[in-house]
């Protein structure tokens, strides 16, 4: 079975467009420093009520290794995590946070160098009241994640590879970049410019 790993080298437009606009995170959750790395790694899914921040403090826990944290939550007014948080997950080797809702403390998690995708930033902690299961399916900016997706995420935004489909979606991830790679400007620009021109002409298009 393909290694989460093995996701590491490809950028998630490449992935973007082999997956379509529903496995892509909507443009709210964005990395919260930068450059920030790109990450890769199977989905340790987690969902929050509005306010409360239980599950994802229990998460870094209990999520293991190389794995991405993903929070369901889109609550705005109350931070999931803050920098110890942060920290304690860096610590046990969790790879990053995304998280549809909002975090505190981002000049320690941006010295620290934790990457978390999020919609934001905001002072006010959330409270510790209510406990959910973990590893079921969740919703996180716009895109539903299972335990286990692989989860990639760079500058260029969040990307969710089923499963299922992984080794799939690698190869095919492998094969676009070689083809990209060995494709002079000048030969992609000839392609694209007919591309182009032969819509437009399809279109009635003169000028």
């Amino acid at each position: 079975m393909t290694d989460a790993s093995e996701f590491q080298d490809i950028p998630t437009t490449t992935l973007a467009e082999l997956l379509g606009r529903e496995q892509v995170m909507d443009i709210g959750i964005r990395p919260l420093w930068g450059p920030v790395p790109r990450v890769a790694g199977p989905a340790f899914t987690v969902s929050c009520p509005p306010g409360d921040n239980l599950s994802l403090h229990a998460a870094i826990y209990r999520a293991g290794p190389g794995s991405v944290v993903v929070v369901e939550s889109g609550d705005l007014d109350y931070a999931l995590a803050g920098g110890n948080v942060c920290a304690i997950a860096r610590r046990r080797g969790i790879a990053a946070f995304v998280v549809d809702g909002v975090i505190r403390d981002l000049a320690e998690v941006r010295e620290m160098g934790f990457p978390v995708f999020a919609r934001g930033v905001i002072p006010i902690p959330g409270v510790k009241s209510v406990v959910r299961p973990f590893n079921q399916r969740v919703r996180c900016g716009g895109a539903a994640v299972d335990a286990g997706d692989i989860v990639v995420a760079d500058e260029e935004g969040v990307v969710v590879v089923p499963s299922a489909r992984r080794e799939e979606v690698l190869a095919g991830a492998r094969a676009k970049i070689a083809k990209e790679a060995a494709e002079s400007l000048d030969t992609w620009e000839a392609a694209h410019r007919a591309r182009v021109e032969k819509i437009l002409a399809e279109r009635g298009f003169e000028g």
